[in-house]
């Protein structure tokens, strides 16, 4: 039986290609985003008129529903780093994978995927981190049979980690809270794509959790300076206290902008170091070295 995919928070870097790759090997998914202008920015991605685009409230479980219905499986994208005066994490978290949840279980479908964070915890004192821990268990509660994948910072052309790597790894200076010690991940955009495409072939009828880090586990000054000398430059690395940090995390919270959060910051310096084999194995997965990894998100090219 063919399978049929329905992304919801399908605008974000992932379901875009999860759109791509789905439509390039002949299905057609079907994307639910939140807004009109979301919806009209997916007209842009390839392999667009096979696409089906629905727009709705990520809490309304009935208009979520309707776009489930047909879909046999579903992969649920929706989620928040931090909150604003409009976006909450019960709302994007709980309420949107509750909606869902009763929506797969209505619709019929046969599993959900869902990408979470590596450290989440119901139980966490971290905002982010617990609503995400409540969200997962929502869907490890349903009856739809549910794969979460948890995973740490995602390096990829495009993503705002890679970014924000290739920034500090660029300049004189590279400013880090408390020296860079704390422990990073990366995983490669391209590994995360898979991983959820693999995900979807799962027909065991069990629930899944899989902690999916990338090849490598190493302090945060050891990634800048790596993604440095493939750069050709030297950063000097300075540190910024963690109690200055979290004070101007709690203060720039306060800003209607809210350019970072506490709680967003407590999520980037979390530590990830997790034995990526048990979700390797499962996904037929074998992970990108982070040499590699930092040379495609970097635009350096290949090592001869």
């Amino acid at each position: 039986m063919q399978i049929r995919v329905l992304v919801t928070g399908a605008n974000g870097h992932l379901g875009r290609r999860l759109l791509r790759e789905l439509a390039a090997r002949g299905d057609r998914p079907r994307a639910l985003v939140r807004s009109r202008l979301a919806a009209d920015s997916l007209a842009r991605v390839s392999g667009a008129p096979s696409i089906e685009v629905w727009t709705a409230d990520y809490a309304d479980a009935s208009a979520i529903e309707e776009a489930a219905t047909g879909c046999t499986h579903v992969v649920h994208l929706v989620g928040i780093l931090k909150e604003s005066p409009t976006s909450r994490y019960v709302d994007a978290h709980e309420r949107a994978t509750r909606a869902v949840a009763l929506a797969a279980e209505r619709a019929g479908a046969r599993r959900v995927v869902t990408v979470s964070i590596l450290g989440t915890n119901p139980d966490s004192r971290n905002a982010c981190l617990a609503s995400k821990g409540r969200a997962e268990r929502i869907l490890l509660e349903g009856k739809v049979p549910a794969t979460v994948l948890r995973v740490p910072m995602v390096l990829g052309p495009g993503e705002h980690a890679a970014a924000a790597l290739r920034a500090r790894a660029s300049g004189r200076f590279a400013f880090l809270v408390g020296g860079g010690a704390s422990l990073e991940q990366p995983l490669d955009a391209d590994d995360l794509l898979r991983a959820a495409l693999r995900a979807l072939d799962d027909d065991s009828g069990e629930h899944r959790v899989l902690d999916l880090g990338g090849p490598e586990s190493l302090r945060r000054r050891e990634l800048v300076l790596r993604a440095a000398a493939l750069l050709g430059r030297a950063p000097r690395i300075v540190s910024i206290p963690t109690p200055v940090a979290r004070l101007s995390a709690r203060l720039l919270g306060l800003l209607p902008s809210r350019p970072v959060t506490l709680a967003m910051l407590e999520v980037l310096e979390h530590d990830d170091r997790v034995d990526p084999g048990p979700a390797c194995r499962a996904l037929r997965l074998e992970l990108t070295p982070l040499d590699a990894t930092l040379r495609r998100c970097l635009e350096v090219p290949p090592a001869r």
